[in-house]
């Protein structure tokens, strides 16, 4: 007899198939496979009681603070632990519970409805100006169209060029002048026809902008303002683009001055819920989400949105991450720019583990080779 622990990261529907487990078996099984980890915030203390209750019916549990069961306090947070099908179990349980426990039981459903995603998607980052953060990603006229044609070679799904530099205290960039760095590019890439061989996506607010290149070819509008401006959202609808709304406290000019929130995760996801609902209902049909990593943020508040990008998820969208050499890497581990690539893929494996479709990088290659390794082990 042999024995040995395997990692809770395989793909455990394949290997309990190849186990030849009976057929009706293998998704009861899965299903018992990932344990979920629900925070619940303000519960009612004795909504608390009830769902500890019925958590350890279905084989869950409820981890309380003390004095909960006398109600020593009116509310309570509070942390739920189960696998999907101990979940299933409990949601259908709390449909029929009062104190707030219907709104637990429609939140579980939302979780458990989450499909993961097959692929995750890299979008190269090619900017057409000479004060972006990162050098590297700086790239003028043909040399522009050069960087594309690599990262298409290299595996890229997606390319956001821009023309404005949206780090911590840019200088501000004119409509105008914004449009004079692109237009050379978006000829060219309408003239080569690039837009057939990827997807491309424009990182600009500017109306003008976002016009010109959805003329030629662009199918993807990467707002850092999150479609505040309702021309964005109609030209985008007009074009049938995709939207990427992203989360941004204040402007570049003062998004990095002592930022500040109630609750960083629930006013983000409150936020984007609202932009998502105002982007739809210009007919926007293909929305996708951005926390915003390092736009008004400190290194806690990054951290905490990709540690909870799983609750974003059940907005219903998908997710876009962006922490491609980032001053929070520096934060961690002090760096240079040009040697945040190891820090860099951390952040983006662990950001498409908790549910990011995309990610934002400027090194396409080595962010196609991790997820095929991290795939392989899989």
């Amino acid at each position: 007899m042999k024995i040995r622990r395997i990692s809770n990261d395989i793909a455990v529907k394949k290997y309990i198939k190849a186990l030849d487990v009976d057929r009706g078996g293998v998704s009861i099984l899965e299903a018992k496979h990932r344990h979920y980890l629900i925070e619940i915030k303000e519960l009612h203390v004795g909504a608390a009681n009830i769902l500890k209750q019925d958590a350890l019916s279905v084989g869950a549990d409820l981890a309380v603070p003390k004095g909960t069961i006398v109600a020593e306090r009116p509310r309570v947070d509070a942390l739920l632990i189960g696998t999907k099908r101990e979940l299933m179990r409990l949601a259908s349980k709390e449909k029929m519970q009062p104190l707030g426990l219907k709104e637990v039981a429609a939140y579980l459903e939302r979780v458990l409805q989450i499909q993961e995603s097959k692929k995750t998607k890299v979008m190269g980052i090619v900017n057409a100006n000479d004060d972006s953060f990162y050098s590297g990603s700086r790239f003028l006229g043909s040399d522009a169209i050069k960087t594309m044609e690599c990262m298409i070679e290299e595996g890229a799904d997606i390319i956001d060029v821009g023309a404005v530099s949206s780090r911590p205290g840019a200088a501000f960039v004119d409509e105008d002048e914004e449009l004079a760095r692109i237009s050379p590019i978006a000829d060219a890439i309408y003239e080569q026809k690039l837009y057939e061989k990827v997807r491309l996506s424009i990182d600009s607010y500017a109306p003008k902008v976002i016009e010109y290149v959805l003329e030629r070819g662009f199918g993807i509008v990467n707002d850092i303002t999150g479609f505040e401006d309702d021309r964005v959202c109609e030209l985008t609808a007009k074009y049938d683009a995709a939207a990427v709304i992203m989360h941004m406290q204040g402007s570049p000019q003062t998004m990095q001055n002592n930022p500040a929130y109630r609750d960083v995760v629930e006013d983000v996801y409150g936020y984007l819920h609202r932009q998502a609902q105002k982007a739809s209902s210009y007919g926007i049909k293909e929305i996708i989400l951005d926390v915003g990593i390092g736009f008004g943020k400190t290194l806690e508040h990054n951290i905490a949105l990709l540690q909870h990008l799983p609750h974003f998820r059940t907005l219903g969208y998908p997710l876009l991450a962006g922490a491609s050499r980032k001053s929070m890497i520096d934060k961690i581990s002090p760096s240079p720019v040009a040697r945040r690539l190891g820090g860099t893929l951390a952040l983006h494996l662990y950001a498409a583990r908790n549910g990011a479709d995309i990610v934002r990088v400027h090194d396409v290659y080595e962010h196609v080779q991790a997820f095929a390794v991290e795939q392989a082990l899989k």
